[in-house]
């Protein structure tokens, strides 16, 4: 494993942006969501044509935990290991000198790196695209991967930048004054589910 930035308790604000309440609507529950991810992870292989190459890169929080997740679903489809890091954005962001701290979560890179590999970033909510540009940033400084791929469990659309996810487990149209919430056992606590936080009941 490459060296990883020290890790903090609290995890980097999300990307959405803040809400003030509101009614919260679930909108994927447990079972929605594990059938979301296993599509995907055929989604990735069948693209892929296999396993071979890949690397997951999950972007904290619970970005790491669905490439954790995903990871487990190509192992059983395919029989083979993909290997799984975390990639931290925080000091690439393009909003720091309006918020200038920000929780550095950590990145630790699969042994071998992410030279010539087939990379596939992962995050939960896809929304303006800000994070993912941070995040093609981030992974200039680690090394030149031979294609580098996005996966989202969530698209809520009102993007600001030419960013597309090249596998989604549901899109999800939102007012701008929504929020969306995931919520993931292993982080979280309680079931796994998606919600809209605000907006009309």
């Amino acid at each position: 494993m490459s060296p990883a930035r020290p890790a903090t308790s609290s995890p980097p604000p999300p990307e959405d942006p803040p809400s003030s309440g509101g009614p919260v609507r679930t909108v994927l529950e447990p079972a929605e969501i594990s059938r979301a991810l296993s599509r995907i992870a055929h989604e990735v292989l069948e693209r892929n044509k296999g396993a071979e190459h890949l690397v997951l890169l999950g972007i904290p929080t619970r970005g790491v935990t669905l490439a954790q997740r995903l990871a487990e679903r190509l192992a059983a489809i395919e029989g083979s290991v993909v290997p799984v890091g975390t990639l931290d954005v925080t000091m690439h962001r393009d909003d720091l000198r309006r918020q200038a701290f920000r929780s550095i979560a950590g990145t630790e890179l699969p042994e071998g790196g992410i030279d010539d590999k087939i990379v596939v970033l992962v995050d939960d909510v896809l929304y303006s695209g800000r994070t993912i540009r941070a995040a093609l940033d981030a992974l200039s400084d680690l090394g030149r991967p031979r294609a580098v791929r996005l996966a989202v469990l969530v698209d809520r659309g009102h993007r600001e930048l030419p960013i597309r996810a090249d596998h989604v487990g549901k899109n999800l149209p939102t007012a701008t004054q929504e929020r969306v919430r995931v919520r993931l056992r292993e982080i979280d606590g309680g079931q796994d589910t998606v919600s809209i936080v605000g907006g009309a009941q």
